[in-house]
This record gives structure tokens, C-alpha cells and sequence, in this order.
């Protein structure tokens, strides 16, 4: 495989401008010598992204988002710091091979190729004569060949012939249990799924990871039969058609989640192809993640039926405290979104997507539910749960809204609501700032990593480093500060934009993006490197005196209790360096 350098790599970086990349995604305005746009990392509402045509790079003084126009790319696209390395090339004309990286060898690679090798094996069943009766019954299901082929659809075949065949090619028999391929029951293996059609499950970069199969046949059951949870397939970590609809969803800003497979398959197929289905009725950390690297809005559309929306209910509001926007669509006549393009058309859909209503609109009609408001009892308890939901959406003037709605619908003082929503406010912003204390970096760490981030900038700031500290007491720190050491004897010279490039296949590379991120400073100096390292030096020093006076309050040998004494001094005079931590 032919690799490209670093060096190489910062060759394309430099011969683009990150204003014109950068500009290409959100508009920029020149402000100064800099360039100015709403951060798209975050939810920004007045331009807080500065672009640096001098340093190539770009920081948002807000969020901490920072870094070249590779990292640029890769965070906004969703992509690979390959893909994103490629990109850059294409704007620049520069022509660089696919396999252009020197990648690390990929966790459960092994796996991933066993499974693509499974589904064509499946795919292949369904085009032979055993996979007539398959084909009969998707294209009754309105599933014809051209969304066979674009959502990978096979069949598991009877006869354990997927047993037989993958231990033919020398596979173990513990790795195709682990994988949830065979059973081993009554100590003979047999295929996990048979008779069945397979959808196949990916992840989020498109590796296939396990299956999800249907019975077509009526004397099989049950009706559904899943890939188990296995080392590549962990349902909480997916979104299904995901990796298919990403690019889309960038481009139209919004993410239609619908419940079923089948539901997103039949929009896919329809031209809807911004959709992806929850894999069950819940959303785990790592899927809102995925979600919140799409930066777009979400339309949930969900079940036509009360688990439905209770579901809607529930997802709503787990989203709405992750700051997503959010619509939703309850369609009507049908059961889910598969059912209703069947009986009425694709056009339909849509027209309810471009009609979609608010979350807080949703939620005003569903705390109704099994509630008489001619009741007083029940009318406070709906009011006090109206206002309970509002302290965690973000939008005052929704909340505005929303109470003189209450007012006037129900005959409350305005002035009542919007105190009990400011009391509770209080409440949650006082917890809020209670969380965020216990996150606050101490003194020494804001302190090391200012000091790094100088040293990644330029190597005269490395220099005073060498001469004035020379060391860091922690770890991770030291680990940091010799990445960099050894990127300035290996290049002489040193840049962020060009430092980043090197990180990105590096193991601290997320502890070192991490510094980039928080740090504010803004105008970079020798007097104020300098200042820094005077006092995390004086820093250094309290922490070595206050472990000093505590051994020594704790020491008995009269001999130690000396030396602890005399080292004390030294340090106080600053003629001993401190140790680590």
C-alpha cells in the first residue's frame, strides 16, 4: 500500500485556502484581519467562529471548536481524517490514491470481513432457484428488485448450508457462535437464521455487523428473529440507514427517525431518503451522539398507535434536553410511515413532513391525556407539568408564548405562571451550575495546558519551555510535551495548523485536541509564556511544600524528619526542582 507523509499531506493543507474551504459550508464576513461565521458545532446564534487566513486555521471562542481545514471537514462532514485529507486534494486538483494513510490496524477487522463474506453468501440465495418464493413475497410486499439491491436483501437458506460452507473456508467454530452466525445445540451446529429473509444491520461507517431476518414462509416462528448482541453488534450504538442517509441529511438539515426498518426502507425507496429507524423505542448516549454529528433537525415520526405516543412523548423530550430542534409528524389512517405511502403515496408523507408540528405543541395536547380540566385537581397538576417540561427548553420567547397560551386558555394569571416557571428555573440553573463547578479544570491543568498550546504554536515558545521548566510533573502532560518535542527534532520548526495533521493518527490525538479546544488566549507572546511558566513553577512548588509538611507531620525518624526539613527549605529557595506527582 502506498503511504503518503505528513509532510505530503501539509502540502495539500497549504496549498488551499481553509477562508475559501471553510466558506464554502457557512458564510464568512471579514472582520480585521480575520473572517468571521455562526459556529456550526454548536447552537450559535451570532458569529462566534473566527478563520485565520494567516494561521490556517479556525476557533470558536464560544464552543472551543478549533483546528485546520482537515479537521474542519471531518468534524462538519462527519467523515474520516482520510476522507477529509481526500476532499481537500479534490478542491486543490491534487490527485492522491484511496488507500493514501498509514492506518492502524482496525479492531475486529477479521469480523467485519466475515460478515460481508455472510451477506453475499445470503444475497446470492435469494438470485437462485431456492429464493423464488423469497422473491414472490417481497415483490408482493412492494419490494422490488431495485430496493433489494439498495438495502443488500438475501435469504438464509435451509439445510445449515451457511454452517457448512464457512467451515469448508476454515473458520472457527467458536467465531461464528460469537458472531451469532450457528448455534451449538445438542452439541451439533446449526444455522442461527434459516428459511428467512435477511436485512442486513450496519454501523455507522457501513460495515455490515449483524442481521435482522423475516419469516415469509407461515409455519415459522417467530416472525422476527435479530443477530444477538455480539463484539461488532451492539444495538445501542446504531441508527439503521444511517450511513446511508447521512450525506442527505447533511444536505437537506433535517433527519426524519421513524421506528421500523421497514419504515425507513419503504421512504428510502420513495425518495425520501432522510430517514433512519431506531433500533427499538429508546435513544442511547452514543445514538444522539450520531444524531448530534448530523447537526439537523429532527421529525420524529413514530407509530401510529399510544405506544407511539408515549414513545414521541419520551424521545421528545430526551432530545429536547440535548438542544436538538424538533417536529413531529402523527400520521393519520395508518399504522406507521410503511403502511401509509402503501395505502395512499410517497407525496402524502411528505406533505405531512412539510406540515410537521412543533415538540411543545405535541406535549401541550399529550399531558392531557387522562386528564379532566374541568377538574381543579387535575387542571393544576396539567399546568404544573406544563411548566416542569418548559425549564428545559431553551427558547424564551417559546416559553413566553407558551404561558400566555396557558393564561389565556385557562384563566390563570400570567404573572402566577411566569414566577412559578422562574422559581423552578432558579432551581435547575443553580443544579446546572453546581454540575459544571465539579467539571472546572484546577489551576495546574489550566495552567499546563496554556502552556502546551503555546508550545504548539511556535518554537520559540518550546525553547523557553526547555529553559525555564524543562518538565512537567503529570503524566499525561509529559506525554503531550514530548509529542511535541519530537515533532520540533523531526521538523525543526512548528505550526498548530501543520501539528494537527501529525496528531490525527496518534493516540493522544483527543487529549491534544482537547487542549486546542479550551483554550481562549487568543494573542500569543514571549512575556506571556513566560508569566505562565513562572507560575505554574510557584504552582509546582505549593504542591511539593504541602506534601513535604505532610510527610514531615507524619514522619517519626528524627534522621528523616531532617532531611524532609532541609529539602523543605531548598525548595522554598528554589534550589531543588519539584518531583512528580
Amino acid at each position: 500500500m502506498a503511504f503518503i507523509s505528513p509532510e505530503e499531506i501539509n502540502n495539500i493543507r497549504s496549498s488551499v485556502s481553509i477562508v475559501d474551504i471553510i466558506s464554502t459550508y457557512i458564510p464568512l464576513n471579514q472582520r480585521g484581519k480575520n473572517y468571521f461565521g455562526v459556529c456550526p458545532f454548536h447552537e450559535d446564534h451570532s458569529p462566534s467562529m473566527s478563520v485565520s487566513s494567516e494561521k490556517q486555521m479556525y476557533k470558536c471562542f464560544s464552543c472551543g471548536a478549533a483546528g485546520n481545514v482537515f479537521t474542519f471537514i471531518e468534524n462538519y462532514l462527519n467523515v474520516s481524517f482520510g476522507e477529509a485529507v481526500s476532499l481537500v486534494a479534490e478542491k486543490a486538483g491534487i490527485s492522491i490514491k484511496a488507500d493514501f494513510l498509514p492506518q492502524k490496524e482496525v479492531k475486529n477487522q477479521k469480523e467485519y470481513d466475515l460478515m460481508a463474506l455472510v451477506l453475499k453468501i445470503y444475497q446470492n440465495n435469494l438470485n437462485t432457484e431456492a429464493g423464488n418464493k423469497a422473491i414472490q413475497y417481497l415483490n408482493e410486499r412492494k419490494l422490488e428488485e431495485d430496493v433489494r439491491k439498495d438495502f443488500d436483501i438475501g435469504l438464509a437458506l435451509d439445510d445449515n448450508i451457511l454452517t457448512k460452507l464457512l467451515l469448508k473456508k476454515d473458520y472457527s467454530e467458536k467465531l461464528l457462535v460469537d458472531l451469532g452466525l450457528l448455534n451449538n445445540n445438542d452439541l451439533k451446529l446449526h444455522d442461527v437464521l434459516k428459511d428467512r429473509i435477511v436485512f442486513p444491520l450496519h454501523d455507522l461507517d457501513g460495515n455490515v455487523i449483524g442481521f435482522t431476518a423475516r419469516c415469509y414462509l407461515s409455519d415459522i416462528k417467530p416472525k422476527y428473529l435479530n443477530t444477538k448482541e455480539t463484539a461488532i453488534f451492539k444495538k445501542g450504538n446504531i441508527l439503521y440507514n444511517y450511513h446511508r442517509a447521512k450525506d442527505t441529511i447533511r444536505l437537506k438539515k433535517e433527519v426524519i427517525l421513524v421506528e421500523g426498518n421497514m419504515d425507513a426502507i419503504r421512504m428510502y425507496a420513495n425518495g425520501i431518503k432522510n430517514v433512519v429507524a431506531l433500533m427499538g423505542t429508546s435513544l442511547t448516549k452514543e445514538q444522539i451522539k450520531a444524531l448530534k454529528k448530523l447537526r439537523a433537525k429532527i421529525v420524529l415520526m413514530l407509530d401510529n398507535d399510544e405506544a407511539g405516543e408515549d414513545a414521541t412523548y419520551r424521545l421528545g423530550n430526551i432530545l429536547e434536553k440535548e438542544a436538538f430542534e424538533i417536529q413531529i409528524v402523527r400520521l393519520n389512517g395508518a399504522k406507521d410511515p410503511d403502511e401509509y405511502i402503501l395505502k395512499y403515496n410517497a407525496e402524502a408523507i411528505i406533505e405531512n413532513i412539510m406540515h410537521a408540528g412543533s415538540f411543545m405543541d405535541f406535549k401541550l395536547n399529550y399531558l392531557k391525556k387522562n386528564k379532566n380540566l374541568n377538574s381543579a385537581v387535575d387542571l393544576a397538576e396539567y399546568i404544573k407539568t406544563v411548566i416542569e417540561n418548559l425549564k428545559s427548553n431553551p427558547d424564551e420567547i417559546l416559553k413566553e408564548v407558551t404561558l400566555q397560551k396557558l393564561s389565556n386558555d385557562y384563566n390563570i394569571s400570567y404573572a402566577v405562571l411566569k414566577e412559578q416557571l422562574k422559581i423552578d428555573s432558579k432551581i435547575k440553573v443553580k443544579t446546572e451550575k453546581n454540575e459544571e463547578e465539579k467539571k472546572k479544570k484546577t489551576t495546574y491543568e489550566k495552567l499546563a495546558n496554556e502552556i502546551l498550546y503555546f508550545m504548539m504554536n511556535d518554537a520559540e515558545y518550546i525553547k523557553l519551555y526547555q529553559t525555564r521548566l524543562g518538565f512537567f510533573p503529570t503524566k499525561k502532560e509529559r506525554m503531550i510535551a514530548s509529542e511535541i518535542l519530537y515533532y520540533y527534532n523531526l521538523y525543526k520548526t512548528i505550526n498548530l495548523a501543520d501539528f494537527i495533521t501529525y496528531i490525527a493518527t496518534i493516540n493522544l490525538k483527543k487529549e491534544i485536541m482537547d487542549i486546542i479546544e479550551s483554550v481562549r488566549i487568543q494573542e500569543l507572546s514571549d512575556e506571556a509564556m513566560i508569566e505562565l511558566l513562572e507560575k505554574l513553577k510557584k504552582k509546582m512548588e505549593q504542591e511539593e511544600i504541602k506534601c513535604l509538611k505532610k510527610e514531615l507531620k507524619n514522619e517519626f525518624d528524627p534522621n528523616k524528619k531532617m532531611e524532609l526539613a532541609k529539602k523543605l527549605v531548598e525548595i522554598k529557595k528554589g534550589s531543588v526542582k519539584v518531583e512528580s506527582y
